[in-house]
């Protein structure tokens, strides 16, 4: 009997320990990081923006990570990780006026990564430019913003599905960008602000696993 072939997503969340060593880059391949699934645009059925997106023509040299305060929801389904960037992506269009969703990618609490603003996975796929987006004022011709679903300035801890994700996508943007991942920030990093919350405190181990995985 013909077995479906497992995704990405399932060999990374493999297992009882977290981030499965199946993930990891075999000898081969020690230069690379494992290529997450990601959900496209088309995948989730974005909004068009309202203008062209525009290219920063060069590669970014950190990441900010990010989290979007939405509800710390129990519903870690695909379709609940494509709702949030809907929600995401409608509420930076219609209440701050932008072109498209701010963020280069959103980690759903149940670790689906879907794209946001427009051409960000096909620039990350390509590794020598990105998107210009409008996560982190005067950092966005420099970073990739990759944004949380949930809110964690209150002490909530992310689920481990989330964590592993947003690990093995920072990993995988390092990697086709040649950011050193002593270069993964916070939002707070650049801005008044209490963004990312509990998971700024853990960007010393973010780096460390993220490392680790290339």
């Amino acid at each position: 009997m013909n077995r479906p072939k497992p995704t990405r997503r399932h060999i990374l969340l493999a297992g009882t320990g977290g981030l499965a060593a199946a993930a990891l880059p075999s000898a081969a391949h020690a230069s690379s990081a494992v290529e997450p699934d990601i959900d496209s645009t088309v995948q989730w059925n974005a909004r068009p923006p309202r203008s062209a997106v525009s290219l920063v023509g060069k590669r970014p040299n950190k990441i900010i990570v990010h989290h979007t305060v939405s509800a710390n929801t129990s519903d870690f389904s695909r379709s609940q990780a494509h709702a949030h960037a809907h929600w995401v992506q409608n509420l930076h269009m219609d209440k701050n006026g932008w072109i498209d969703s701010g963020y280069h990618f959103l980690v759903s609490r149940g670790g689906w990564i879907t794209e946001g603003r427009h051409r960000s996975l096909s620039t990350l796929q390509g590794g020598s430019n990105f998107v210009l987006a409008a996560h982190t004022s005067g950092q966005n011709d420099q970073a990739i913003g990759i944004a949380n679903e949930g809110a964690y300035h209150d002490g909530a801890q992310p689920p481990q599905a989330q964590w592993d994700v947003l690990v093995v996508l920072c990993a995988y943007a390092c990697s086709q960008y040649g950011i050193a991942p002593s270069r993964i920030y916070g939002h707070k990093d650049f801005g008044t602000t209490l963004c990312p919350g509990v998971l700024h405190d853990k960007l010393p181990l973010l780096r460390s696993q993220v490392a680790a995985s290339m």
